[in-house]
């Protein structure tokens, strides 16, 4: 006899929140992250490849890099996204900031400020169906990435409920 019971969709559960991904923001948040890539991205000549203002400020930058991002780790945040909304709780713990259920998101943005590209990093925008902001996770690694992992399970979420749904109908009639 299986120890769990199989589900009728691999990896869609009606009955409880199961995690998708966790993602730890970049220093690229911060504004101190957002300086150093500025000054490491100022001077675009290469040489041998490599951007010249990496050779000049980058090993000057570093002690100030590594000091932000053990803070940022500590005393920062995380964003979880489940398969039934997006949280922001604490790096340490599970202190639940803000929270938006997948059925509300309609749209998802994409800003890159200055100093984030550096890091590959950008802020996603969490909008509702008038384009009103719900919620901004600022300094997103890889924001495409996550964007398009939110989007999908913001779409299986949907087509969840429409099928329970569905099923709830025929079952009253």
């Amino acid at each position: 006899m299986p120890a769990v019971k199989p589900q009728a969709i691999a990896g869609v559960s009606a009955g409880h929140e199961s995690l998708i991904e966790t993602v730890y923001p970049s220093i690229a948040a911060s504004g101190m992250g957002r300086a150093i890539g500025q000054v490491c991205d100022s001077i675009p000549i290469r040489v041998a490849g490599v951007k010249l203002s990496y050779l000049l400020f980058g090993l000057l930058m570093a002690p100030f890099a590594l000091i932000g991002y053990t803070v940022f780790k500590l005393m920062n945040h995380r964003y979880v996204l489940t398969n039934r909304s997006v949280k922001v709780l604490s790096s340490l713990g599970d202190s639940l900031k803000a929270e938006v259920a997948l059925g509300e998101i309609d749209a998802i943005a994409i800003t890159v400020r200055g100093g984030q590209a550096f890091y590959h990093a950008g802020d996603v925008v969490l909008l509702k169906p008038n384009g009103d902001e719900l919620l901004t996770l600022p300094g997103v690694p890889r924001p495409e990435r996550f964007r398009h992992v939110i989007l999908e399970a913001r779409d299986a979420r949907l087509l969840n409920d429409s099928s329970l749904a569905t099923i709830d109908a025929r079952q009253s009639a």
